[in-house]
């Protein structure tokens, strides 16, 4: 009896010790393991902040998206897809154009690899990586756009073309004074004509947007990015509908 009772002593204390011990792992690769996964398929990018160059991380959450998650390297002289590379930074996402996107805020002095994930669907959806360069290449804020109003109610938009050198695509988006998104376009030109979606090669718009209203007061945002998805520049300008 007495080794019966030796016995069940260690298996409890081995037990208790082995669930004290148990570790959850914040690395993305552990976070896909054994899971269906689609690589590519988080539209995000980032920009640094006009005043504080803190990295803004954008994305754009399909409907249902779950559980959303950011994920950075240590520094970016690592392979970006080694996912075991990278760890996941516990943020708080906030509302960007009223919900329609999120941003993630995050203060860094070392460049890094990004990567949001979300799930949807029973899958988790992974963006492309997003190369950080608030130190190297700050984002650059202005209002340097052409609004061209001959067409009445679909004003067209023309920017410098290509103005830092590695522009893979524009990102443009249409709101409401209020900042209610009204088309959110992705062209390779550096022109949108609201709404002509003949040179758009991606659309985020939900349905099709509200015609403009005459005489009244919109905001027009449009992002140049690097084929490493870093957003050279910002231009956001204020205008009314004629």
């Amino acid at each position: 009896m007495k080794k019966l009772k030796t016995i069940f002593f260690i298996v409890v204390v081995f037990s208790c010790a082995s669930s004290d011990d148990v570790v959850f792992s914040n690395l993305l690769n552990d976070y896909l393991n054994n899971r269906t996964i689609e690589t590519g398929a988080v539209i995000a990018c980032a920009a640094s902040d006009q005043e504080t160059n803190a990295v803004l991380a954008f994305y754009y959450p399909e409907n249902g998206a779950s559980n959303i998650r950011f994920y950075e390297t240590n520094t970016t002289d690592v392979d970006k897809l080694d996912y075991s590379k990278y760890k996941r930074i516990d943020l708080e996402s906030d509302p960007f154009f009223n919900g329609y996107l999120g941003k993630f805020t995050r203060v860094s002095q070392i460049e890094k690899w990004i990567i949001i994930t979300y799930e949807l669907n029973n899958e988790i959806k992974i963006s492309n990586p997003i190369r950080s360069k608030q130190i190297t290449k700050p984002t650059v804020w202005n209002e340097n756009v052409t609004i061209n109003t001959e067409t009445t109610l679909m004003p067209k938009f023309t920017w410098p073309n290509n103005a830092f050198g590695d522009n893979a695509i524009y990102f443009e988006v249409i709101a409401t004074a209020e900042n209610n998104l009204l088309s959110g376009t992705y062209t390779y030109e550096n022109n949108f004509q609201y709404y002509n979606t003949s040179n758009v090669v991606l659309n985020i718009t939900n349905g099709e947007p509200s015609q403009l209203i005459q005489d009244a007061e919109y905001n027009f945002t449009l992002m140049d990015v690097s084929e490493d998805n870093w957003v050279n520049l910002v231009t956001r300008k204020t205008f009314i509908a004629q």
